[in-house]
């Protein structure tokens, strides 16, 4: 089993979407271990809509849409990083993590640790807003620093040639694409977007 890990540098990044293109993309299972929210859609049913592909039930469902850790204790319990092993699936595993990187599962460990954890090669999807070369590169240094692969970023959003070629210089990361807003979003318009993005060098890491 090969897997790639799908962060974020914040919320509502749009790391949904994009790792429901790369599931697709890759004709890989996706998973989400971590839900907090479950009132509107989850990102699980947003992946299996939208990609068509096999998904792994999360093993954390939490009700309160808030940060994992304030979530889990909400519902009286107590996420436990070692009920997060990567499940063994048959091709390649997508995995979408929850929030940013340094997103708390518990009062002692943060989601940056879990990736550190499974050594697996990560993408780091970041929005083309403003604030997003601070926050990227907050990111990836934390990443690399936890001793993680990270493949490159993937951006979401308008275009913004400068800020995106100023990140992937002065952080020395590959530019993976952008994937812009869909007026219409399904599994066909997400699909032709994603064309845009660089797959290959993706699966190359796998």
């Amino acid at each position: 089993m090969s897997a790639v890990i799908v962060a974020g540098t914040d919320t509502g990044v749009g790391k949904t979407v994009f790792a429901a293109g790369l599931t697709a993309a890759l004709g890989a299972t996706y998973w989400k271990p971590v839900q907090s929210g479950l009132e509107d859609a989850t990102d699980t049913e947003t992946v299996l809509a939208l990609s068509g592909a096999e998904v792994v039930p999360e093993a954390y469902r939490l009700n309160m849409p808030a940060s994992p850790h304030l979530s889990a204790e909400d519902m009286g319990v107590e996420i436990l990083p070692d009920r997060l092993t990567l499940p063994q699936v048959k091709g390649p595993l997508v995995v979408e993590g929850a929030g940013g990187v340094m997103v708390p599962l518990n009062r002692s460990t943060f989601f940056l640790d879990v990736i550190s954890e499974w050594q697996a090669p990560v993408v780091l999807v970041a929005r083309t807003a403003l604030g997003t070369i601070n926050h990227t590169s907050l990111s990836l240094m934390a990443l690399r620093n936890a001793g993680c692969n990270v493949v490159g970023v993937a951006f979401v959003g308008d275009a913004v040639p400068d800020v995106e070629q100023t990140i992937a210089q002065m952080c020395q990361i590959t530019h993976l694409g952008r994937l812009p807003h869909l007026e219409t979003l399904s599994r066909e318009t997400l699909s032709d977007a994603f064309e845009a993005i660089d797959t290959e060098t993706i699966r190359r890491a796998l």
